[in-house]
């Protein structure tokens, strides 16, 4: 079971694990060993609750394909059970990140003071800028 928060989990027979061959340098190990993990998670046909599965399909995320398939693939470390782990680890934080709930920004202006302020530095530094290039004699 794979635990997303208190009351949410998934079964292991949601998440398809399947070990590949890692690419990249690596000598003569990484042509014979399988230690690269390929994880795949249907959203539509999961267990997860109807917020859970409208929320990640509206991600914009280059994991995500268009049929609703989550897609990882680990292989940063050099054996399989460590690259297993870190897949379930990526796969659970981007369902918990996309189930967060953004904070509705309430847009402001700036204040008066704030913005002569700001305006008279900008004049401050252009009158010393223009001082700069000036020899007296």
């Amino acid at each position: 079971m794979i635990k997303l928060s208190n009351n949410v989990e998934l079964g292991d027979w949601e998440v398809e694990i399947s070990a590949i061959r890692s690419q990249g340098a690596g000598g003569q190990n990484v042509n014979k060993v399988s230690s690269a993990i390929h994880l795949r998670f249907d959203i539509n046909t999961s267990s997860l609750p109807p917020f859970y599965k409208e929320r990640l399909l509206k991600l914009s995320d280059q994991r995500i394909s268009k049929d609703g398939v989550i897609i990882i693939k680990a292989q940063s470390y050099r054996n399989q059970e460590q690259n297993r782990e870190d897949a379930i680890r990526r796969l659970q934080e981007l369902i918990n990140g996309a189930v967060v709930v953004q904070k509705r920004r309430r847009p402001t202006k700036p204040t008066k003071g704030s913005q002569t302020r700001r305006m008279d530095s900008k004049t401050k530094r252009g009158q010393a800028k223009s001082l700069r290039g000036r020899v007296d004699i």
